[in-house]
């Protein structure tokens, strides 16, 4: 059997094998990419819409606030005008650089899926003010990056959450979930840009 030839590492030459070196230019993109950003993450919700907000520096992520946006009004249009009004309110507060927001997951009730889709959009509309870029995940991508399964439950995404942000006190469900969302952003970010730069 034929082989073909093959040559120590140590030998290896980046510029002889054809592959373009990252420029100067992305290399310190890079570096910027490292530096302090702050996330808001969203799960949004026809009820109730949570919010975590983290600071990234690299890889790592604290946890700054999170909460929910609970709405009382009884007739729809009335709830997303205060989701709206809610994100509207925290962007203003906390001015994030970056916006992490679930997708909608549609399952067998399609009047719940259109209602939450409606949340959704109520919740976007109120960062469009900022000038924050806005990322999407979907709920299993959100699992994944946090408990390391697709297939993880809720009580297993807080308990996961609260470890690696080291939160104290109460986290509510909808809280937990939206800081779940921002730490797969904080993953994701790094990954992303060395992508970039490979390219």
């Amino acid at each position: 059997m034929r082989r073909s030839p093959t040559r120590s590492w140590r030998a290896f030459d980046p510029a002889a094998s054809g592959r373009k070196t990252a420029p100067a230019e992305q290399v310190r993109s890079l570096s910027v990419a490292g530096s302090r950003v702050r996330i808001l993450g969203l799960d949004p919700g026809s009820r109730h819409t949570g919010y975590g907000i983290v600071d990234c520096n690299g890889a790592d992520a604290s946890y700054v606030a999170c909460g929910a946006i609970s709405t009382v009004q009884k007739d729809f249009p009335g709830r997303l005008q205060e989701i709206f009004e809610g994100v509207r309110d925290l962007v203003e507060q906390h001015r994030p650089t970056e916006i992490a927001i679930e997708r909608v997951f549609v399952n067998r009730n399609v009047d719940s899926a259109l209602k939450l889709g409606q949340a959704r959009g109520a919740a976007l509309c109120g960062v469009f003010a900022s000038a924050a870029e806005v990322f999407e995940y979907s709920p299993r991508e959100v699992k994944m990056a946090v408990v390391g399964s697709g297939a993880a439950d809720k009580l297993q995404v807080q308990h996961m959450v609260r470890a690696l942000l080291k939160v104290e006190g109460k986290l509510g469900a909808d809280a937990a979930d939206a800081l779940a969302v921002a730490l797969c952003h904080v993953h994701g970010r790094g990954m992303r840009h060395l992508l970039a730069v490979s390219t």
